[in-house]
């Protein structure tokens, strides 16, 4: 309970303690210099997350990081066990990278600013239309060559089992004609699922798969995809 306490703190004084690094990551917007403001940005998260990481106790191994091209962005397809899953991805796979987000995270104060620096997109997946152009956004995004994570299930398994992968999350990938790198995270629903929001120390293995490219693929490879996908993580777990 009271590394939880301590957690909960550290995670919204690290926030503040960022709000002069944010007021740099504007400076540089404006002046138009886009890569010290992505560098910052990249910087900052990256070390946020493995520092709310190692607090919490986890201790991360990663595998495949050979099978992310470097000089291409991608979509991360991964199944989400949990609330860490995001920390984990951000702090431990060493690619820039935003994330296909609920909604809801644009209210978060301090939190939805850094995700807009990042280019996280913001999905209601209750509104199709806004759904629509959330994607179109997202394969944007890509184009413009910055990286993407998207959880398909669209929540967390809180366990080892999988649910259904939802189509769309992949036209993504198919409308930038980006790789797509399936991601198979194992482990990660000890730290904080099984206890509800208490948190506890874990191991957690994060698997990257081969890259799957996604240009000139016909009509039933696109319509396979998502259990393509879904396969390769399923048999890693």
């Amino acid at each position: 309970m009271i590394r939880t306490i301590i957690w909960f703190i550290y995670f919204w004084l690290y926030l503040i303690y960022l709000i002069p690094h944010m007021m740099m990551v504007r400076y540089y917007d404006r002046k138009g210099d886009i890569v010290k403001r992505d560098a910052l940005v990249n910087q900052r998260v990256r070390l946020w997350a493995r520092a709310l990481v190692k607090l919490a106790g986890g201790k991360i191994s990663v595998i495949g990081e050979e099978n992310i091209p470097k000089d291409r962005s991608v979509v991360f397809i991964s199944n989400h066990q949990g609330n860490f899953d995001i920390p984990i991805l951000l702090g431990y796979i060493n690619k820039p990278k935003a994330f296909i987000a609920k909604i809801e995270t644009k209210k978060l104060p301090l939190i939805s600013s850094w995700m807009r620096e990042m280019k996280c997109v913001f999905m209601d997946r209750k509104d199709i239309r806004q759904s629509v152009q959330a994607i179109n956004d997202g394969a944007e995004i890509l184009r413009e060559g910055y990286s993407l994570v998207i959880f398909p299930e669209g929540t967390r398994s809180k366990g080892e089992n999988i649910g259904e992968f939802k189509h769309g999350s992949f036209k993504l990938a198919t409308k930038a004609g980006v790789p797509i790198i399936p991601v198979t995270i194992k482990g990660s629903y000890k730290m904080m699922e099984q206890t509800k929001f208490i948190i506890r120390p874990g191991k957690v293995e994060i698997i990257i798969s081969k890259p799957i490219e996604t240009d000139n693929l016909t009509r039933d490879e696109i319509k396979e995809l998502p259990d393509r996908v879904k396969g390769v993580i399923i048999k890693e777990l």
